[in-house]
């Protein structure tokens, strides 16, 4: 019955375009490319797919002697110029794309609209959305209504995997080669949630969170014209959420150098705070190298380390860690410390009310990353994964809509 409707909508439509011939403006148009005039040759038959299925238009076609270019009004007018696929089917396909891989999108498509479209094709549009998605982003910095007195800017990296030719110059992950992967790194920026009496609370408001991702660079050279590419991602989000305006501005991340870098530069008023969890893997870390992974002396060793570090005992812990001179580990922790001894005072951070964990990145770099774009037998162009990281952002920052409207007023 589905198919019979939809069948029955798309020869309604097909035959109610096909019958309405405003689309020819007279002999002349005025050309868009030289200045000058497009002659009307005819009507051009066209195949579109569409979301009540596939319309076989009658469009009327110019064409310009002088720079060679023609085109059909009526494509312009329903967004189908150099396309086949009508808006409202390419909207389907980036959906499905920025969760389910191309052939469950494919799949998605034919059995919950009756869309034929193939994996490969599904994986050009979702790719070409991403592209438009992720310019929208370089070249959309509209600040958001609303802002917390406290707000939360996390920057954090992981892994994604990639074909070998993206590799080249580079190390991989694994000396066989195994897991070869290029760095995403995410930007999250949130708002701290209040309690019924308006107090802070050292939690993240819901819904408030938005995210940046992509494959880019964070280094830079003091010679720079500007920031590092992602330097400037995060510049751009901390702008569109109006980050620059909050009372208390907060920087969470882990040990990497590039956080702590690119957060001197572009937030230099903003409190900075090493992830607690990150910080208590090193204790960690040293108890298996000293005592063993597993034993029970490793284990009560870190423990103890950890809840010095709760308690902002940092000496202790570096006490505790220069009676083994001599192993490695131990002396790597040292030196952690020492960079981020002032991102570590939790027990101040806490009175505060500051958060010191950062889970809402680690939630990002799950749901932004590992759930699409990690997936068994996947190795993704850098190009390829950023545009579904750009898909994906725009979705689960609810930024998606607004993207839409701007793409359709920049048709009209």
């Amino acid at each position: 019955m589905r198919h019979r409707a939809l069948g029955f909508a798309a020869r309604l439509l097909e035959g109610r375009l096909n019958a309405d011939h405003g689309d020819h403006a007279g002999p002349r148009l005025p050309c868009d490319g030289c200045g000058g005039f497009a002659a009307y040759v005819g009507r051009r038959p066209k195949t579109v797919t569409t979301v009540v299925g596939r319309l076989r238009l009658r469009r009327a076609y110019y064409h310009c002697a002088t720079c060679d270019a023609g085109w059909c009004p009526r494509d312009r007018a329903l967004g189908i110029e150099h396309a086949s696929l009508s808006p409202g089917v390419v909207r389907m396909t980036g959906v499905a794309a920025a969760r389910a891989s191309f052939a469950e999108t494919s799949a998605l498509l034919h059995e919950l609209a009756g869309v034929l479209l193939g994996a490969k094709q599904a994986e050009r549009v979702a790719r070409a959305l991403g592209r438009e998605l992720a310019d929208d982003e370089r070249n959309t910095v509209t600040a958001e209504p609303g802002r917390a007195p406290t707000m939360y800017l996390g920057m954090d990296g992981t892994g994604v995997p990639v074909r070998k030719a993206e590799l080249a110059g580079r190390a991989g992950k694994q000396p066989d080669g195994s897991a070869r992967t290029r760095e995403i790194k995410l930007v999250a920026v949130w708002n701290a949630a209040t309690d019924a009496h308006g107090r802070e609370l050292p939690a993240r408001e819901p819904g408030s969170v938005s995210y940046s991702a992509a494959v880019e660079s964070a280094a830079s050279r003091d010679t720079d014209a500007q920031p590092a590419p992602f330097a400037q991602r995060a510049e751009r989000e901390a702008r569109r959420r109006g980050f620059h305006h909050a009372r208390r501005q907060v920087v969470l991340g882990d040990g990497a150098p590039w956080i702590w870098n690119i957060a001197d530069e572009l937030f230099p008023d903003a409190v900075q705070i090493v992830d607690l969890f990150h910080a208590k893997q090193h204790p960690w870390d040293v108890a298996k190298a000293i005592y063993g992974p597993g034993t029970d002396m490793a284990a009560r060793w870190a423990q103890r380390r950890a809840d010095e570090l709760d308690n902002g005992q940092l000496g202790a812990i570096l006490r505790a860690l220069r009676r083994h001179p001599g192993n490695d580990a131990a002396r790597r922790c040292i030196d952690y410390i020492g960079t981020n001894r002032r991102r570590m005072r939790y027990p101040a951070f806490r009175a505060m009310a500051l958060c010191v964990g950062s889970g809402v990145l680690e939630a990002g770099c799950k749901n932004i990353v590992a759930t699409r774009l990690k997936r068994p037998g996947m190795h993704w162009s850098v190009p390829g994964a950023n545009a579904i990281a750009a898909l994906r952002c725009a979705f689960l920052s609810n930024r998606f809509n607004n993207f839409w409207q701007r793409r359709k007023n920049r048709a009209a």
